[in-house]
Formats: structure tokens, C-alpha cells, sequence
């Protein structure tokens, strides 16, 4: 892996690139082809858009940037598509379907709790209010399963394993360099976070199918976070399963939802409880309603003053 490039960046595989953003600490990645660069997310706001745009300009100023993936609906990975203007938007179809509601839940949240944490010194009351103020770009192409762009000399795969995050998830797979852009299906610098529109019950499995993508040497570029290798991946998938059978487990045994979160808590979440009760509620609805539709929930009372809970 080479040192850290001027723009920011960090080259992870030949002509692919990984950055961290300190709002949210977003990871987005650059792939370069003969046709021209991809954008993997494009951040929380049209300004942090913009600024990712310049600083992918620097990285490749011989690529035009003719390509955006978004690897999943919320505010931190597509507010910024905006200023990606000449490129087309690719992303799931549930992402086309379900941004203009995962961009309500947030900025509802910001309206709730406009005070910045200053345990989170880079999301400044002007980058809640920037939040707030980005209009909307929606994708331009979507799929269902499968797709793949061609960058000339070079092509990616892009793929929905299943529901986890959010019910777009997709990770965007890079074949001739071994390197996977995972979203935040996987997430490195803190705990997977399960929001109002998880799927607690379904992630295990769709991060089973990724697994089956990856090859010891798989470069994996988690949604927040340094890039990771396939037994981080197996590790944290693990994990997530661990909580789905937990929940599981306590539904059986008759537990109300609103009880489940604390007796999960005796019997050892792999995760910070504090983190969990969305993926508990979830959870216990998708028992009982067989598969239904979730709705997303508000967010509990003792959620932190950050809008981090929808990320």
C-alpha cells in the first residue's frame, strides 16, 4: 500500500484509491481507467461534495470523472453527488426509491438536535446546517442484483448481496485489482451501525455472500474507516450474526421488544448495547411480521445529540 497521497488519498491497488473525510470519518474511493475516474460516495453535502470532486481532479487530472456509485442511500454517502455534474449516478434501485425519506429522517434529526457534539469537532453547526441545505441528486442509472461499467481498459461489478445497512446496500468490486468497496455493510473505526432502516435479521447473510467475493489478498475499503482484509470481514460478520440469533433467541423465549435490549445486554451483545436498540426493534418486527416491509423507526430517546443513528 503506498504512503498517503497529496489529495488525501491512499492508492490500494493499482489505480485504485481510498480516503477518509473527517465529517462522519466517511471513507470514499477512486477508480481510474483509460475512460476516465469513478467516484465510490461523494459525502454528507454539496460543499463536501465539491471539495471531493477537486481533490479527485488532483489525484487523476488526466481522468474525466464520468462516473458515481452510491453504495447506499444515506446523507454521508450521497449528499455530495450533486457536484459531480457530467457524471452518471449508478446506484440500487431501493436507492432511487428511498432517498428522498432517508433525507427527511436526517434532516428531521438535525432539526431536533441542531447543537454539534463537541466530542465531534468537524461537524460544526455549519455542517449540520449545510446538511440540512443540500439539494437532492438522484441516481440516474439503477439495477436490481448485478451491474457492471466499463472504464476502458478496466471494468467494476457492481452488486446487491442482499439487505444489512439499508435495503440499497451494494459493494462495488474492482476485478483485475482484487480490491472491494464495501459501503458500510462493513465498517471498520467503530461498531456496524445498525439505524432506523437496517435489516438486522438478513445482514449476516448478505455479508456471507461478499465473503464469497473476496480472496485472501482482497483489498476490502469499508464505508467508514481503513481499508481491511476478508478475515476482518468474516470477523465482523460473525458478529452481526451473533446479534441477529441473539435477537432471535429472546423473541423465542417470549422477551418483549422493549425488554430484549437489556436482557441481550446480560447475556453479551458482541456490540455496545446503546447501539442496538433500532436493531433489537427491527429485529422483533421482522419475526413477527414474516419478511413485511419495516418501516423506519424514530430515533430512541437516548440517542445522541449527533444525527449518527441513521448512518
Amino acid at each position: 500500500m503506498n504512503d498517503r497521497l497529496d489529495p488525501g488519498f491512499v492508492e490500494v491497488a493499482d489505480g485504485c484509491f481510498a480516503a477518509r473525510y473527517p465529517e462522519w470519518d466517511v471513507t470514499v474511493g477512486v477508480v481510474v481507467g483509460a475512460a476516465g475516474a469513478l467516484v465510490v460516495d461523494t459525502r454528507a453535502t454539496a460543499g463536501q461534495g465539491a471539495r471531493l470532486r477537486d481533490d479527485v481532479r488532483r489525484l487523476a487530472p488526466q481522468a474525466e470523472i464520468n462516473w458515481v456509485v452510491n453504495t447506499h442511500q444515506h446523507f454521508d454517502h450521497t449528499f455530495g453527488n450533486i457536484a459531480f455534474v457530467g457524471a452518471a449516478v449508478h446506484a440500487h434501485e431501493n436507492v432511487a426509491s428511498g432517498l428522498v425519506s432517508a433525507a427527511e429522517r436526517i434532516k428531521r434529526l438535525i432539526a431536533e438536535r441542531p447543537e454539534p457534539d463537541p466530542g465531534h469537532p468537524a461537524i460544526t453547526a455549519q455542517v449540520l446546517r449545510d446538511v440540512v441545505d443540500t439539494e437532492l441528486r438522484f441516481p440516474d442509472v439503477t439495477f436490481s442484483s448485478v451491474a457492471t461499467i466499463d472504464l476502458g481498459d478496466r471494468y467494476v461489478e457492481l452488486v446487491h448481496p442482499g439487505r444489512g445497512h439499508t435495503d440499497g446496500d451494494i459493494v462495488v468490486r474492482v476485478p483485475d485489482a482484487e480490491v472491494l468497496f464495501a459501503g458500510d455493510l462493513v465498517e471498520e473505526s467503530g461498531p456496524p451501525v445498525f439505524g432506523a432502516d437496517c435489516y438486522p435479521m438478513d445482514w449476516a447473510a448478505s455479508v456471507d455472500l461478499v465473503v464469497g467475493m473476496l480472496a485472501a489478498v482482497t483489498v476490502v475499503v469499508p464505508g467508514h474507516g481503513t481499508p481491511v482484509d476478508r478475515d476482518f470481514v468474516e470477523s465482523q460478520r460473525a458478529d452481526i450474526s451473533d446479534i441477529a440469533e441473539l435477537i432471535r433467541s429472546l423473541a423465542a423465549q417470549g422477551v418483549p421488544a422493549d425488554q430484549a435490549l437489556r436482557e441481550g445486554d446480560r447475556a453479551g451483545w458482541p456490540f455496545p448495547a446503546e447501539g442496538l436498540e433500532h436493531a433489537v426493534r427491527r429485529g422483533y418486527e421482522h419475526l413477527t411480521a414474516s419478511g413485511a416491509p419495516l418501516s423506519p423507526a424514530q430515533p430512541p430517546s437516548g440517542a445522541p445529540s449527533l444525527p449518527l443513528a441513521g448512518l
